[in-house]
């Protein structure tokens, strides 16, 4: 391509926070009208990069250079960028749960004359955007009243409502089902090919890459290790991605593990029955049975709504649901658990979906998230013992690699990957003997998935029995022993491993429920 085809350049971008580098004279060339996609593992600079880019990290607390749409950048702040047509869309989503869809749109941008907002052009302009968004939604509708999915779409109608040039995406589908996930990727296209708008994707699903990018940029330990052009001619070569990403071969995306011989049951769940907490005639999970042995990495397969969450959450001390019946038991002994403290008593973990609003304390350290669940065990006296504390905790530090100075380090400042190891080390330090890992991969890179099995086969062989939540078949038939599948709320089979196939999974992921005559 020409210069005056490349919207954005950015050279020997260098970004440092204290002693630590995150960016390392980083180069990035974008050209007009294509979808580029910018990967690397969890902590690569993937995400420092565009905060750089959108004035996030202002000019002045970096080095290198910055061209847009040919003339030199200096944004500092998110107002000088988006001035200049550059809007970022970040994971976690910028919206008001309380405020219309309309109002989100063009909050910090609102029709208004004389200081007065006018209503009605304010909904017939937001109405138009969702038009243009494929999101037939009633301007009036609160965001809380709206799935994720949608949420997007309203992030990117309120990123059209500013002229927008350069789109970013940072992990925009992380949290989608594969549908709204389709759909989305869908827009990105068209707002290519109809409005001549360019993206930059960030996304850890390289079949959404290999999809849709025109151009890839790969980032490794906060520098520049490659670029690869996607045509039809020539098609994205994932596994020249993945090494480009870790800097290693991962010929095999799972670690090789031999099946541990079963052992002692370690929990059984019999009839559990489990109703929506809001609406006791909604039955989500329909007299379930289960079980797990000792050494066994069980899998949970089903789509989205089928009631794994659901299921695994009201198990762990009822912390879901209402009217739930059935029965629980751990060891062979049946066993009530009205409370999460009475499930962690009797040996259950449970490693939630979402770990940034449930798994982690954002504002604490990694040694006060570690020990969270397992206070009493390190205290004497009722009193916490420091040093026992700082002893464990450091061990699965090294134990699961989790990258970071010290245990002192406050978690929020880790990758997505590294934090995910945060949460896995605060369950395994409680000691349980069953552990349910909800989605343990989601929104992490290749490189980070492959340690976190690689755990999940470590406390199998330590004897413990494991159960998997994943959205992602090929994980579970990478990893499991057996797989049971879900489809609303019913458990429609027990797959064994010699029977693992997604399309014979998929068929009891997508089983009808009975009704009674």
């Amino acid at each position: 391509m020409s210069d005056q085809d490349t919207i954005l350049t950015m050279e020997n971008i260098t970004k440092t926070f204290g002693p630590v580098k995150a960016l390392t004279n980083v180069n990035l060339a974008v050209d007009r009208g294509e979808i580029h996609a910018i990967c690397g593992e969890n902590g690569a600079g993937k995400s420092t990069l565009m905060n750089v880019l959108s004035g996030v990290y202002p000019y002045g607390s970096y080095s290198g250079t910055i061209t847009f749409d040919g003339k030199k950048s200096e944004y500092h702040n998110i107002n000088d960028s988006e001035a200049d047509g550059i809007v970022i869309i970040h994971q976690e989503l910028a919206l008001s749960p309380f405020l219309s869809i309309a109002e989100n749109i063009f909050i910090g941008n609102e029709q208004a004359k004389g200081g007065v907002i006018n209503w009605d052009k304010t909904r017939a302009e937001a109405k138009k955007l969702l038009d243009r968004v494929g999101l037939p939604e009633d301007p009036d509708t609160k965001i809380m009243d709206i799935g994720v999915g949608k949420q997007q779409l309203v992030e990117i109608a309120k990123a059209l409502s500013k002229d927008v040039k350069l789109l970013i995406l940072d992990e925009p589908t992380a949290a989608l089902n594969d549908e709204d996930s389709a759909h989305l990727l869908d827009l990105v296209r068209q707002l290519r090919d109809e409005h001549g708008v360019t993206s930059i994707i960030i996304t850890h699903k390289l079949n959404e890459v290999a999809a849709i990018a025109d151009n890839v940029t790969i980032i490794r330990d906060g520098s520049t290790v490659g670029q690869m052009y996607v045509t039809k001619e020539t098609p994205l070569d994932q596994d020249e991605l993945i090494r480009k990403m870790v800097g290693r071969e991962l010929t095999n995306l799972y670690p090789e593990h031999e099946s541990n011989e079963p052992g002692e049951e370690y929990l059984r769940v019999k009839d559990w029955t489990v109703h929506h907490p809001l609406d006791s005639n909604r039955v989500i999970v329909d007299h379930a049975n289960i079980y797990v042995r000792s050494g066994e990495i069980v899998g949970l397969a089903g789509l989205m709504g089928a009631g794994r969450t659901e299921m695994a959450m009201s198990i762990f001390g009822r912390s879901y649901g209402s009217n739930i019946s059935g029965e629980v038991y751990i060891k062979g002994k049946k066993t009530e658990l009205h409370s999460v403290q009475a499930a962690i008593d009797a040996g259950l973990a449970y490693a939630t979906e979402d770990r940034k609003v449930y798994g982690l304390n954002l504002l604490q350290n990694i040694r006060e998230n570690a020990s969270m669940a397992s206070l009493e065990k390190m205290s004497k006296s009722g009193v916490m013992d420091d040093n026992i504390e700082r002893k464990q905790v450091e061990f699965y530090r090294k134990e699961f690699n989790i990258k970071c100075h010290d245990i002192d380090v406050q978690v929020s400042t880790l990758s997505g990957g590294n934090q995910q190891k945060v949460v896995l080390a605060k369950w395994v330090l409680s000691d349980p003997d069953v552990l349910i890992l909800d989605e343990p991969t989601r929104g992490i890179d290749v490189g980070a998935k492959y340690e976190i099995y690689e755990i999940i086969n470590q406390m199998a062989d330590a004897g413990k029995a494991v159960i998997v939540i994943s959205s992602e078949l090929p994980e579970l038939i990478g990893i499991c022993d057996r797989i049971y599948t879900v489809s609303q709320g019913v458990v429609t089979d027990d797959v064994d491993k010699n029977g693992f196939t997604q399309e014979y999974l998929m068929k009891g992921m997508t089983k009808e429920k009975e009704v009674a005559a």
